[in-house]
């Protein structure tokens, strides 16, 4: 690099008198200036690349996203919010996440619009670390003037931050929900009804405080007709449940056990020891019903009394243990039949009581069970196998 510098200096000193510049017609010139523009000057905004390239949306995502963002002409409020962002210490798989389910965000004013609430939040108390946690699960409320109000209130009814989190990952909507007609109003009444300002602190029971309180109250009559006391451990199960489906929706799934050969009474019992049983799937509740009274042999009203049978996974829970004690029973190494008792056991129970005592007697058991549970192959091919043997 010296010797580079040395030889211009040295062609600078014994270079020839600077001699007149050449005459350029002013035409010529224009035409010169407007070719350096017009190669200098960036081309059009190409909104999917970005996503892809500067935020690391994939590219499936950035395709939907970024029709949302076209009218932008340039990358330079996108680069200033991403920076932004950045120096916050939001990680560039949030920032990915943020973008591809709010592209707006990418539109929002550092000046005007993001470093305010970040401000108002620090005066809240939160730290840069838990604002940066804060914003991907914010998403859009993040960019609302009613930010600080509504978190102030929400961090008053779940008594910290953590438990807040914990709400908003179970429900975005949280912090854009109308505080005076809407939250308030509700807590109002679930306190009249008994319950303690502690049991709202469950970040699971933020679905029911942003319903409208017609919603919540139709939702206590329906709970008082399944005869769910409020005293009952079951009763803020019960107000999720019939808080975040329509009747319709309720009274399709009701008509599905019903189809199926359940009677009011077993509906009842099933519903009044585990209100839950109303958010699964018509299609789960068909399969699994189908499963255990045809294939098991279990009758309604023993699965009336342990609904939890209904919310096991058929593929990848119910169907391999009824297998493979099928396959014990039949290799006269075990006579049990499939019940409740095997279906709740925890995993590592069931490995050390049906699996791993009989892996030697079996060879192959464990890791055809595994497939088995993960979806990829059933016990019957252990079973085929070992005919062979």
């Amino acid at each position: 690099m010296f010797q580079l510098r040395a030889r211009d200096l040295s062609f600078l000193v014994h270079s020839p008198p600077c001699l007149p510049a050449p005459r350029v017609s002013p035409l010529f010139a224009l035409r010169r200036n407007l070719s350096a523009t017009t190669s200098a000057s960036p081309g059009p905004f190409a909104a999917e690349d970005y996503l892809v390239a500067t935020c690391g949306v994939p590219r499936a995502q950035a395709v939907k996203a970024a029709k949302k963002i076209s009218h932008l002409k340039s990358s330079s409020k996108p680069d200033a919010v991403v920076a932004f962002l950045s120096g916050l210490g939001v990680p560039r798989s949030d920032i990915a996440a943020i973008v591809a389910v709010d592209p707006w965000f990418l539109c929002a004013s550092v000046e005007r619009t993001l470093a305010p609430r970040v401000t108002e939040l620090r005066e809240l108390g939160l730290s840069r670390s838990e604002v940066a946690r804060l914003i991907p699960l914010a998403l859009c409320s993040f960019r609302s003037s009613s930010l600080r109000g509504n978190l102030d209130f929400w961090l008053s009814v779940f008594g910290s931050y953590e438990k807040l989190l914990k709400a908003l990952k179970m429900n975005s909507g949280l912090l854009a929900a109308d505080l005076e007609k809407v939250a308030k109003p509700n807590l109002a009444l679930l306190q009249q009804c008994g319950l303690s300002p502690s049991v709202f602190s469950e970040p699971f029971i933020s679905r029911v405080l942003i319903r409208t309180p017609k919603k919540v109250q139709d939702a206590l009559v329906h709970i008082d007709k399944f005869g769910v006391s409020q005293n009952s451990r079951m009763f803020l199960y019960a107000l999720v449940a019939f808080t975040v489906q329509s009747p319709e929706k309720l009274t399709d799934k009701i008509g599905v056990l019903e189809t199926l050969g359940w009677s009011q009474g077993d509906v009842l019992l099933a519903v009044k020891t585990m209100p839950g049983i109303l958010t699964i799937s018509e299609e789960r509740l068909q399969k699994n019903v189908h499963f255990l009274t045809k294939v098991a042999g279990l009758e309604i009203s023993y699965i009336a009394q342990r609904p939890v049978l209904l919310k096991y996974s058929l593929e990848r829970r119910l169907f391999p243990r009824y297998c493979l004690l099928k396959l014990l029973n039949t290799k006269g190494l075990l006579d049990l039949r499939f019940d409740y008792n095997a279906a709740s056991l925890s995993e590592k129970k069931f490995l050390g009581r049906f699996v791993h005592p009989y892996k030697e007697r079996l060879p192959g058991l464990a890791d055809v069970y595994a497939s088995s549970c993960a979806g990829k192959l059933h016990m019957e091919l252990l079973s085929e196998n070992t005919k062979q043997n």
